[in-house]
């Protein structure tokens, strides 16, 4: 049980509630925080102060004054017309990473919302109910309006939600479940809505996956720089000490672990290669930067996991309720910029090392890695697929966050397209798993090619990890169910295992 209100969220909570199911509750802290603010809310509901989301309207409609018997009215309306999203919605272990983040944030006693109403958020999480969200729809400020729109509809017993793997409406879901509907209260459905934590969900999943994809590719590399009878020296710890980046620190010392004690390098130790292309010699430099990059991402999406993004902000010391612009999803909305270009260069990398493994001239391994060449084309088109794969991701990287178009009649003039960055961010990160397992297959096959000579501690236990799943290519097959299969192992992280299991936890 998670206990939600009492300490800063880390990644891993997100994981353990997305993905493993795990309940949560509000602490009493969060109880009585929330109890305060919206005391405060109530006070302003009796006065005639204008208070923007309280007693007046939204966006363009700030200026007009709502009266009392329609201020209740007006948050439930608010929420209805902004479902207005579109696309596929979102899986269902995103969906649970948005009502975790967005009760946190509420839970923090800023948004003048009832405790009884976050409770039905957390009562529905809990009974494994969850909103039909479209992916698409965000600009990123006001928050995630549109998304979080249909997550609060369901509170309302209005729309649809996920039950068993269906989309089903949800009045009959929340009847056999007990959970009632709600009557939003003045400032509720404002503080439902706004919000960047559907962006910011996705940003978390996103760099979790990606730690698990970035120590993936070291050893990836690590495989077919034995496949291509490459050298270690590259990665000598006084390379990475005179240039002192952490990532190609660890990236380093992940290489020279993973190929410990290979028999295949010490083969050709003598031989008269100076040094190797720049997809084995500067893999700690490219992937180093990738690792740091992530790093400063994860800071960035740490913070907005455990912030109050709402307007206008309850003050519960004083009783001020201010306006501002916390909604705004520019700090996201960088980082996963900055992280699809970190994350597209491990597929760039990598879909250059599976070419150099297919041709022969540049592997002295058999031409695309096949015994009977003619007859059989081997892995030669591998490298289409990568190659498509890494030419799409060049176009994801264009930045979304300098596309902002404003919206609202001039009134919300500069946004973030924050959730447009975070989705590209992981199809990217999809994109480049499956180049992975491209490289993976050939790297793996132009081992068995060396044999009688054995692999490093790490990458002979990936070799027969990876063997175990899919078998040598002796004759033309169909290879889609092949990569399919390395790329389930990459994202269950059981060829990290497998890698780990023998040489230690790798860094990055």
């Amino acid at each position: 049980m998670l206990i939600v209100g009492d300490r800063q969220l880390e990644v891993l909570d997100i994981i353990n509630v997305a993905r493993n199911r795990e309940r949560i509750a509000l602490s009493q802290d969060a109880l009585e925080r929330m109890a305060v603010s919206r005391a405060w809310v109530d006070g302003i509901v009796a006065s005639d102060t204008p208070v923007y989301g309280i007693n007046t309207g939204f966006g363009e409609f700030t200026k007009i004054n709502i009266p009392q018997s329609e201020r209740e009215r007006l948050q439930r309306n608010l929420v209805l017309s902004h479902c207005t999203g579109v696309g596929e919605r979102l899986p269902e272990d995103i969906v649970r990473a948005v009502m975790l983040l967005r009760v946190n944030s509420l839970a923090l006693g800023y948004s003048g919302i009832r405790p009884q109403t976050v409770q039905t958020l957390v009562d529905l999480l809990n009974s494994d109910i969850y909103p039909v969200i479209p992916c698409k729809g965000s600009v990123g400020a006001s928050g995630d309006l549109a998304p979080l729109a249909h997550m609060a509809a369901v509170l309302l017993g209005e729309g649809f939600v996920v039950k068993d793997g269906q989309e089903v409406a949800c009045a009959p879901v929340l009847e056999a479940a007990g959970i009632s509907p709600i009557s939003l209260a003045v400032k509720e459905g404002l503080a439902l809505l706004n919000g960047t934590q559907v962006m910011t969900a996705i940003a978390a999943l996103t760099c979790y996956d990606a730690q698990i994809i970035m120590k993936t590719a070291d050893i990836v590399a690590a495989l077919s720089l034995e496949a291509l009878r490459g050298t270690r020296a590259a990665f000598h710890p006084r390379i990475a000490a005179v240039r002192p980046h952490r990532g190609q620190k660890d990236t380093s010392e992940n290489l020279l672990r993973l190929t410990e004690d290979s028999g295949i390098i010490s083969s050709h130790i003598d031989c008269d290669k100076v040094q190797d292309a720049y997809s084995l010699r500067c893999v700690s430099q490219v992937h180093g930067a990738s690792k740091d990059a992530l790093r400063r991402s994860l800071e960035a999406v740490e913070v907005e996991m455990n912030a109050v993004t709402d307007n206008p902000i309850v003050l519960p010391d004083t009783g001020e309720i201010i306006s501002g612009g916390n909604f705004h999803g520019q700090p996201i909305a960088l980082v996963m910029d900055y992280l699809k270009i970190a994350i597209s260069e491990l597929g760039s990398i990598s879909e250059r090392r599976l070419n150099r493994l297919l041709d022969r001239h540049l592997s002295d391994l058999p031409a695309f890695l096949t015994a009977n060449p003619g007859v059989n084309s081997g892995y030669m088109i591998l490298q289409y697929t990568a190659a498509s794969l890494v030419s799409e991701n060049k176009v994801l990287c264009h930045p979304a966050s300098c596309d902002s178009i404003p919206t609202s009649a001039e009134q919300e003039d500069h946004v973030s397209m924050g959730t447009i960055a975070a989705r590209q961010a992981r199809e990217i990160l999809e994109n480049v798993s499956y180049v992975l397992s491209t490289e993976f297959l050939a790297a793996v096959q132009g081992i068995d090619y060396l044999a009688p000579l054995q692999a490093g501690l790490g990458t002979s236990a990936v070799h027969r990890q990876i063997r175990s799943l899919v078998p040598h290519l002796d004759n033309d097959r169909v290879l889609s169910p092949d990569i399919l299969t390395v790329h389930k192992s990459i994202m269950d992280a059981s060829v990290l295992a497998a890698a780990e299991e023998s040489v230690g936890e790798l860094l990055g």
